[in-house]
């Protein structure tokens, strides 16, 4: 006896090219090991200066955020350290004062805002009135984009004084984390003190734990 196909064999199809689209998607996402950032700095660090010590200085309004603050400032202690900086200790008085800043943005774009891509979101089987795809469509939801930026002000521990100011912003598809800030962290500061060409590209690697 011959074995009829089933009758949603190609649905099932349809389902796993949308499952490996999908997977292939996630391993992309598990594979990122650098982060590329537009960095802009600007410096009147005095020539022949050492970095020296420094301390975290918090905004009024950061005070209120006390723990998403400490984070921020646990993501940009290696890129100070890398800088040639080290934290003050007890209560002495620094030699400069350092304070941080960070704004990621989420929003969604639609699979269907580009036509090149459109074929990628749409998958479905065998059907009488399609000789292509047919038996239902199964697309991607609206994908997340993410924009940040993070920023370092460093100033004279006694006068006040600006010596530098950086800023590096991303933007990709992939969630803010801790790692990620600190790379990006990294690029602010990897030209210190030299203000460098503003703005330029920077590419760091990415530390995962």
């Amino acid at each position: 006896m011959r074995e009829e196909p089933h009758p949603k064999g190609s649905a099932t199809s349809a389902k796993t090219a949308f499952v490996v689209v999908a997977a292939s998607v996630l391993a992309a996402c598990a594979t990122l090991n650098s982060v590329d950032t537009d960095v802009t700095s600007y410096s009147q660090w005095p020539t022949g200066r050492s970095p020296g010590s420094y301390r975290f200085e918090r905004l009024p309004s950061q005070l209120t955020q006390a723990d998403a603050q400490a984070q921020l400032e646990g993501a940009a202690r290696a890129a100070l350290a890398n800088a040639g900086f080290s934290e003050a200790a007890g209560s002495g008085n620094p030699d400069v004062t350092v304070q941080l800043g960070t704004r990621v943005t989420r929003y969604d774009v639609s699979p269907w805002a580009d036509p090149l891509w459109r074929g990628h979101y749409a998958f479905g089987g065998w059907g009488p009135y399609n000789p292509w795809w047919g038996g239902g469509f199964y697309y991607y939801d609206a994908l997340p984009r993410y924009a940040r930026e993070v920023a370092v002000l460093i100033r004279d521990g006694k006068t006040g004084n600006v010596l530098y100011e950086s800023r590096a912003a991303n933007e990709d598809g992939y969630s803010s984390d801790t790692p990620l800030l600190a790379a990006m962290f990294e690029a602010a500061l990897k030209d210190f003190p030299q203000p460098a060409v503003s703005p330029r590209r920077v590419t760091v690697p990415l530390a995962r734990p």
